[in-house]
């Protein structure tokens, strides 16, 4: 029963995040150390639809934007191994950061035309020690490649639509983590937490045409920490509650580079607070093969004015996931339908609401 809830009760976010604070698109899971298996491989493949468009003021035209938002692919996969009897070790590739941004031309939008990328690859190395009294440390490395492109059309008031584009190096850095984790068995209960730390990105721009030339061609980027608590106890027979608490430091970050604060004053994307995000779930084993899980996840909207590349503030997301298990393979699938909190964007006060997205993802494990 325990593994068939456990598997259950992580894959309820297989779906992914259709849209989630700054640009994140994963939560840097620790939960694969935890697999009762000497050693262990899963993927993970997710597809996301995010549905996003908003409307000008009046004295802007008042166009409708169209979805600005497209749509991503996110693949991820892990290998876990028992070193001993008291130590774990676990490989986990994922693609935590991206942005896809695509304001289609033709719709006299205000900024119609401008399109901005990012694209991201992690590598982390963990490591799981048993303690005495069910309890264990969690240490470990992380590696992140991130890069970005913009092709923005902004317009400023009094002049009109301005180009500015920029190309950025791909960077590649380091951060750690570290965590504590305490188990009963007996009851399927494990709640743990971990810090990820932040890393810091030193970007060149290979290439930045704007109407104001920058200073130079080099500018920092922070990615920012976050502290994971999740949690599952088994309630009933059968039957497992689980949830988690995500917090992230997106008020640290920001992408300044030079060119563009130089012309148009703010960085190029930033964020006014940090985001706390919510989610709680109910597993349920229906027999020796079967178990599913749904789950509800919940980020607050602040109610400031949000940044043009990502107008949404907050969502409310409803999933539900079903397990498959044959001797040592287990096949998740699951589904996530998220209602996307309205936004009102910086500079031009346009209004983003009634705004939607659907996430499907599917995991096989397999034991060994």
């Amino acid at each position: 029963m325990k593994n068939v809830l456990m598997t259950a009760s992580v894959l309820a976010f297989a779906a992914g995040s259709a849209v989630a604070g700054g640009i994140e698109r994963s939560t840097q899971s620790t939960a694969i150390l935890f697999e009762n298996a000497d050693n262990y491989l899963e993927f993970n493949f997710g597809a996301v639809n995010p549905s996003v468009s908003g409307t000008a003021i009046p004295a802007l035209g008042g166009f409708g934007s169209g979805d600005m938002a497209g749509n991503y692919k996110s693949l991820s996969f892990g290998y876990k191994k028992a070193l001993t009897d008291k130590l774990d070790l676990a490989i986990i590739y994922d693609q935590p950061l991206g942005a896809d941004v695509n304001y289609a031309a033709g719709t006299n939008y205000v900024i119609q035309g401008s399109t901005a990328e990012i694209k991201s690859d992690s590598l982390t190395a963990l490591m799981r020690y048993k303690m005495p009294q069910n309890v264990s440390l969690i240490g470990g490395v992380r590696a992140l490649r991130t890069s970005g492109v913009a092709d923005l059309n902004v317009f400023v008031p009094g002049i009109g639509p301005t180009p500015y584009a920029l190309q950025s190096t791909k960077e590649t850095d380091f951060g750690y983590v570290l965590g504590v984790a305490w188990e009963k068995p007996e009851i399927a209960a494990r709640v743990s937490l971990t810090y990820n730390s932040a890393i810091t990105h030193n970007f060149t721009a290979l290439s930045e045409s704007s109407l104001v030339p920058g200073a130079d061609d080099q500018f920092e980027t922070e990615v920012p920490q976050s502290v994971n608590l999740d949690f599952q106890t088994g309630i009933a027979a059968n039957t497992l509650l689980f949830g988690s608490v995500r917090w992230v430091d997106w008020s640290a970050f920001k992408l300044d580079p030079k060119g563009y604060s130089a012309t148009y004053g703010d960085p190029l994307v930033y964020y006014d607070n940090d985001v706390v995000t919510y989610s709680l779930g109910l597993g349920r084993k229906f027999n020796e093969n079967w178990s599913g899980a749904i789950m509800y996840g919940y980020e607050k909207s602040a109610g400031d004015p949000t940044g043009n590349l990502g107008p949404t503030d907050g969502f409310k997301s409803y999933g539900i996931a079903a397990t498959y298990t044959q001797e040592n393979v287990k096949i998740t699938g699951g589904v996530r339908y998220v209602d996307i909190g309205d936004a009102t964007t910086r500079v031009y006060n346009s209004s983003f609401t009634d705004n939607k997205g659907w996430g499907a993802g599917i995991r096989i494990g397999y034991s060994f």
